[in-house]
């Protein structure tokens, strides 16, 4: 989203209590467990603080922001550039296949932490026969934090509150390893209290955004009052980037990118009249998670020696999608008695992780979807590519852009779907799914 100024702020609970107060309010008062009554007494009593300690209302998303690596190649020169800086020239056969790939995906151009001056000094990465991995940990290790706080600022100021009102950090990814982790980092670049709640979720792939955003739920829905950051960056050519071997891993150099996402999470937002208020674009009604058994070596990662091998079984996985989406989104659904199937899917909005226009194709053909449903995700994987994790948060983010300029007037007024649905697809193979509600 677009940086816009933060507004007057309320008055903001003391670092004393907890995080458990509500923001613009004055904290609860303190309960004591030790009161007459004997352990019945206890009992209510503890109920009552748990009651006080939660939210009334769902979580909402409050802001987004993203952000990319100042490295953009198109992709009509990214086969010219990736055979040159690979030394790999003479493999014409090869390079002949990369820019037929390349043309057929329908990607305009992709951002990469990877440079050539990082090649340069690192001439072991594009060697997969060579160990590798502790460069490719230092590389992640410099970046990885600068990239994840770009979003998260941007998160922040859509949001329109100071960061020092962020009570709890998920941090979500697949690049690196290391101790402390890279939320510790991410937290001071951003200037959070030192009292804030971390959570680090590590090697979800893609579906490592739509997971720190159930974390996020459930911690704003269960701490009165939280203000949850939910962050997911990777940096997937730092961890695999390395010259051509065969056709097989050509795809894969032909649709992966780097970026990073961030989602201000919160429940029970304050009112916009109010000073200090909060734009909820969002209710996050329910969270689910599924696994289709026997799948659980159709989409891979190993951390070796010579970096992350991703192993993609590419052919395999928009059929996969076509014979499981239905009743997984079915499922999900259910419990909130939203209709499914024949022309129900399309009453809904659609946050799709975009893992290719196969994938997609195949959510189309199988729910029936009328033209343009995806074209939210369509858009992000032609401007980004996959980016794994966070590109759930980048179609998010162009789902929220769109529905705010058409309620401010700046598109055609045509009715938005009240209900949608935010889906991550990976390995496992999972699917993450969020009821979502748009806010009056």
């Amino acid at each position: 989203m677009s940086q816009q100024a933060s507004p007057p702020t309320a008055p903001l609970p003391s670092s004393s209590d907890n995080g458990n107060a509500i923001l613009g309010a004055a904290a609860p008062p303190a309960t004591s467990l030790a009161v007459d009554g004997g352990p019945n007494g206890s009992a209510l009593q503890a109920d009552k603080l748990r009651r006080e300690q939660r939210a009334d209302g769902p979580a909402c998303v409050l802001g987004v922001g993203t952000a990319n690596p100042a490295n953009c190649i198109p992709q009509e020169e990214y086969a010219d550039w990736y055979f040159r800086v690979t030394k790999s020239d003479h493999q014409t056969q090869l390079k002949d296949t990369m820019k037929k790939i390349c043309e057929q995906v329908g990607i305009k151009k992709r951002y990469f932490q990877v440079t050539e001056d990082l090649l340069h000094a690192h001439p072991e990465l594009l060697d997969p026969t060579l160990p590798s991995i502790d460069a490719r940990l230092q590389a992640v290790a410099t970046s990885l934090p600068d990239l994840a706080a770009a979003a998260a600022r941007n998160a922040i100021a859509d949001w329109g509150r100071p960061a020092a009102d962020i009570t709890h950090l998920v941090v979500s990814t697949s690049s690196g390893a290391q101790i402390p982790g890279v939320d510790v980092r991410v937290a001071s670049l951003l200037g959070l209290r030192p009292t804030v709640r971390r959570t680090m979720l590590y090697f979800q792939a893609c579906t490592g955004g739509s997971a720190a955003l159930r974390v996020a739920k459930d911690a704003a829905e269960n701490n009165r009052g939280a203000r949850v950051l939910a962050v997911c960056a990777d940096a997937l050519s730092a961890m695999a980037f390395h010259a051509p071997g065969d056709e097989e891993g050509l795809f894969a150099h032909a649709v992966f990118g780097d970026g990073a996402g961030a989602v201000v999470v919160g429940a029970d937002p304050i009112s916009r009249v109010e000073r200090g208020g909060e734009r909820a674009v969002f209710e996050m009604l329910s969270a689910s998670q599924a696994t289709i058994p026997g799948t659980e070596r159709l989409v891979t990662g190993d951390l070796g020696a010579a970096g992350l091998g991703y192993n993609l079984a590419a052919p395999e996985v928009p059929g996969l999608v076509a014979d499981n989406i239905e009743r997984v989104l079915a499922d999900a659904v259910a419990p909130l008695g939203l209709a499914s199937g024949g022309g129900g899917w399309n009453e809904l909005f659609w946050v799709v992780h975009p893992g290719s226009h196969r994938i997609m194709d195949s959510y189309e053909k199988v729910l029936r979807l009328e033209p343009g449903k995806l074209a939210a995700s369509r858009r992000v994987f032609c401007k980004y590519g996959n980016m794994i994790g966070p590109t759930v948060m980048f179609v998010l983010d162009e789902v929220v852009r769109r529905r705010r300029l058409r309620m401010d007037g700046g598109e055609d007024g045509r009715k938005e779907c009240e209900m949608g649905l935010l889906v991550g697809l990976g390995p496992g193979f999972t699917a993450e799914v969020i009821v979502l509600r748009a806010c009056k």
